[in-house]
């Protein structure tokens, strides 16, 4: 199963600086029908105004990964680390039992990226902090492994769940394949660009044997269930992807 999230419909926050897309509920968007999809519960996507950002703030039991799009982000924390990441790099913070951190964009140009939040496997994980500084060029026409849980040894990013994320920039005209496992589930994030997710069956995708895929632009998203997929590019496209156990619910 493919749902297509319609990112005009999206729930939206306006707090001075910050103007934000919200996947779930959070802060004053909230609909009983998307508090989380598995153990994903958070995904925001922030544009930050220059000299701005979020001040020191605390987090406790929760997995967090941030994707930057455009500008720089600056990382400080209360266990001493200070990072500042660009387009296409990513950081990683598990609040465990507790942490105090802030996320400031101290350059002259606005700052987007994806706020991620991951629900962990238990509480009480030592607080933990890292930063990849990923290469653009290792993410064209190709899956670039991000973080896991443990199942996939080539993404340096390691969380305390069962969950993997990838991103990839598809090239226009061109199609990459995504597997998910009939008890596995993805959620797929359109950063940039304009694609198509089509189920694929048997190598071939079922827009192919004249079944309508699902259209997406900037910033719209997709639930896929226990379904192959394959993303074609209709304008050089910007993809993350995280993909996790099927929830129980």
């Amino acid at each position: 199963m493919i749902r297509y999230i319609d990112s005009r419909k999206m729930g939206r926050g306006h707090q001075g600086a910050v103007d934000s897309y919200f996947h779930f509920s959070f802060a004053d968007y909230y609909n009983p029908d998307n508090v989380r999809f598995g153990v994903l519960r958070v995904i925001n996507d922030d544009e930050v105004k220059p000299e701005t950002g979020f001040p020191p703030h605390s987090h406790a039991d929760m997995e967090i990964i941030s994707y930057i799009i455009d500008g720089e982000l600056t990382h400080g924390d209360s266990m001493g680390n200070e990072e500042t990441l660009s387009r296409g790099q990513v950081q990683y913070m598990s609040a465990g039992t507790g942490v105090t951190h802030s996320e400031m964009n101290y350059g002259k140009t606005p700052l987007r990226f994806l706020q991620i939040w991951i629900l962990p496997d238990g509480k009480g994980h030592q607080p933990n902090y890292g930063g990849a500084k990923f290469q653009l060029a290792d993410r064209y026409d190709q899956w670039l492994p991000l973080a896991t849980g443990g199942a996939n040894p080539s993404a340096p990013i390691k969380v305390h769940q069962d969950i993997n994320a990838y991103a990839a920039i598809i090239t226009a005209g061109k199609k990459l394949d995504f597997a998910v496992a009939a008890n596995r589930q993805a959620y797929l994030v359109l950063i940039e660009g304009r694609a198509e997710i089509s189920a694929s069956v048997s190598g071939a995708s079922v827009s192919e044997a004249s079944l309508s895929g699902v259209k997406l632009s900037k910033r719209d998203a997709a639930e896929i269930i226990g379904q192959n997929i394959t993303v074609a590019a209709a304008e050089t496209a910007h993809v993350f992807i995280i993909e996790m156990a099927k929830s129980a619910e």
